[in-house]
């Protein structure tokens, strides 16, 4: 064979797999947004149950007002928060402990407990926290390949020459909220 054409194929094998590899990176790029998509969904499915919820609850707890606004003010920081997944996780982890002391209030309300409109609102509500819980799973499990494909050789070369950066994944960030949540009906 001639040096040229042993170039030239050269050549053409390494152009190859840089397309390779910069689309295996696009694909894993995209599936971390698909995730952190799914978790918006769910999110969104969440802020929209809790004014029903605090509703139902208003009209059984008059005096336990800052409770109510306690929820109220989390959800909007919550709706608001378009930073990073570890900014995001932190206003959710607010509007969690908002919503943990909102049932703990219902707890002293028997016939709240006992109201339909407030047990679908609650049953929904913890669908949704399994289907967000869900959604972290998926996202942090395609952070964890992409971050893995950014910064294994060779392809962290091509990654850097491109601009593909690792992304955060969606963490809890205070120790406490890493504990088993005592819940009781």
């Amino acid at each position: 064979m001639e040096p040229g054409i042993i170039i030239l194929l050269f050549a053409v094998i390494v152009l190859v797999y840089l397309i390779v590899v910069y689309n295996g990176l696009v694909k894993k790029r995209v599936r971390c947004e698909e995730g952190w998509s799914d978790i918006d969904v769910q999110l969104k499915r969440r802020y929209d149950l809790i004014p029903n919820l605090v509703e139902s609850v208003k009209g059984y707890a008059k005096h336990e007002q800052d409770v109510l606004e306690n929820v109220t003010k989390a959800r909007n920081a919550a709706m608001g928060n378009h930073g990073t997944p570890a900014e995001h996780a932190v206003s959710e982890n607010q509007l969690k402990d908002a919503l943990k002391s909102l049932f703990a209030v219902a707890e002293s309300y028997p016939d709240l407990k006992a109201n339909q409109n407030f047990l679908d609102l609650q049953s929904q509500l913890a669908d949704t926290e399994d289907k967000i819980q869900a959604s972290r799973r998926f996202f942090n499990g395609t952070v964890k390949d992409f971050n893995t494909a950014v910064q294994v050789f060779p392809t962290s070369i091509i990654a850097s020459i491109f601009g593909f950066q690792k992304k955060e994944f969606f963490e809890i960030g205070d120790a406490a909220e890493r504990e088993n949540v005592k819940v009781s009906f």
